[in-house]
């Protein structure tokens, strides 16, 4: 049982993240849709590299070069999967006007305006935000949002049904409906490393995050009637700066 365990965390992490995994793990439709449930443990490695990162360079360059070097980490941990999704949500739901159009739009390679503007506020913003909070709640927070807003897109997948209905969807997967228990046991890493936060900040963070997944959540059901991976993407994104907004806002 352990050794399954361990192979459908594996499988998450070689799907969402580009660290190299053992080659014994597969990647079978099982696997992958039961490594759904891992996302918030790949945001706490995720944020641990990018946490370390700061730490590091915080002992050598002023604090926002480390902020810098800290959110290139983590792009770099994960090939700008999720800043990918949010660039091809905003396009989609920004340029098109029905379901087929805004589909179309984000399953081009191509970006366009809208996502322009959505990646450079959301780096400028997450950039912004760290450098504005304490240096020595910097690698915790960094932790608690990637691990928290992964459990946010988590939360989608809980909620609403998939729309891509193409075999060649590289999300079709990971997509299978989770249950309840698959939530819950998403939801132990995620709040995991919140008990290092002050109360306060946690919840500010917790309550701003679950609002931007809301917002976002809201549109893809009004337009789409449910979500795509690309929609996943935006939500870990905006929720990821929720998060460090409530956070900024009470430290």
């Amino acid at each position: 049982m352990l050794k399954r365990e361990l192979s459908y965390f594996l499988a998450a992490l070689g799907y969402f993240t580009r660290v190299p995994v053992p080659a014994w793990v597969g990647f079978s439709a099982e696997s992958l849709q039961q490594a759904a449930r891992y996302l918030p443990a790949v945001g706490l490695l995720v944020g641990g590299v990018s946490a370390a990162v700061f730490w590091g360079a915080a002992k050598l360059w002023p604090v926002p070069v480390a902020v810098l070097l800290a959110m290139a980490a983590s792009i770099a941990v994960t090939g700008a999967f999720h800043e990918d999704g949010l660039s091809d949500t905003a396009d989609g739901l920004g340029g098109g006007w029905d379901k087929q159009r805004i589909l179309e739009i984000m399953k081009d390679s191509r970006v366009g305006s809208y996502g322009v503007v959505a990646l450079v506020l959301a780096l400028l913003g997450k950039f912004s935000l760290l450098t504005s909070l304490d240096v020595a709640w910097v690698p915790i927070t960094l932790l608690s949002a990637h691990a928290f807003s992964r459990f946010c897109a988590v939360t989608l997948m809980a909620s609403m049904d998939y729309v891509r209905d193409d075999s060649q969807s590289k999300a079709r997967p990971v997509v299978a409906r989770l249950s309840f228990g698959a939530l819950l046991f998403a939801l132990v890493f995620a709040a995991a490393p919140l008990i290092w936060l002050p109360p306060g900040q946690a919840l500010a963070g917790v309550l701003l995050a679950l609002l931007a997944t809301f917002w976002v959540a809201t549109k893809c059901r009004r337009w789409l009637g449910g979500y795509t991976g690309d929609c996943l993407g935006a939500v870990q994104q905006v929720a990821e700066l929720g998060f460090l907004l409530g956070v900024g806002a009470v430290l």
